[in-house]
């Protein structure tokens, strides 16, 4: 198949994805009350550098927004039966997850680079744009990924899979550096840090933002691009593993 046809049926299954999910109440409570009500608990009270603030607003904005529309699109379309009607379709799996991705991904960019132009407001300016546009793309990407990846499961309610998915991801919230540094923690805990992937998104805002990382720049680039193609192929074949199950 030309890219160009990939491209236009998974954008069609996008807008269609857009159109429905993104007024959903879990995509709204997880994708954007839940690290608001994060952030406010962890920086209220305490006296910290505007740029370490945005740093750690931005990883969490990025990672709840880009996780919450993915996990509530197939358990929701296996419920309506309009999931048989999708894999009927000319298209195969690979498209319907480009398609759910790149929705779950507008909708995570979108957000956390209206978060990163608050900076400016409060006089935090990136010290590498392009690394900072990179960063939240790559990051959406990925974490798109991953959401549709912990829907993998045949479930038709959306609630069995955001409970799974907060099972996951709040572990990963942390132990990724949002509320402190990486070097800052104990061995065990750096060690075990480098397994998520949201480490490596915080470490580059925290470098955008305060010219202070804890890891190489181009590590964590290629770390983060490592995790995404995982993600990628993960997904597709649970996905169309577990497909059988779903009609």
């Amino acid at each position: 198949m030309k890219p160009t046809r990939f491209l236009y049926k998974s954008w069609v299954i996008a807008k269609k994805d857009i159109r429905i999910y993104y007024s959903k109440g879990p995509v709204a409570i997880f994708g954007l009350l839940l690290p608001l009500f994060l952030y406010l608990a962890y920086a209220v009270g305490r006296n910290m550098a505007a740029g370490e603030a945005l740093a750690s607003i931005m990883s969490m904005t990025v990672f709840f927004t880009s996780t919450a529309v993915g996990p509530v699109i197939a358990p929701w379309e296996t419920r309506a039966r309009t999931f048989e009607r999708l894999i009927t379709s000319p298209v195969n799996m690979a498209i319907i997850l480009s398609g759910d991705a790149m929705a779950s991904m507008l909708f995570g960019t979108t957000i956390t680079l209206v978060v990163a132009a608050s900076g400016l407001v409060i006089g935090v300016f990136p010290a590498n744009t392009p690394l900072l546009l990179f960063n939240v793309v790559a990051s959406a990407l990925c974490f798109s990924f991953l959401g549709l990846l912990l829907s993998a499961p045949p479930a038709d309610t959306p609630a069995n899979i955001m409970m799974l998915s907060s099972l996951i991801k709040f572990p990963l919230i942390f132990i990724s550096g949002i509320f402190m540094p990486i070097n800052h923690l104990p061995l065990i805990a750096q060690i075990v840090s480098l397994l998520s992937p949201l480490t490596y998104t915080t470490d580059l805002f925290r470098y955008i933002t305060l010219t202070k990382n804890s890891l190489p720049i181009h590590l964590s680039i290629t770390v983060l691009l490592l995790f995404t193609i995982t993600f990628i192929i993960a997904s597709i074949k649970f996905h169309e593993r577990n497909a059988p199950k779903r009609l």
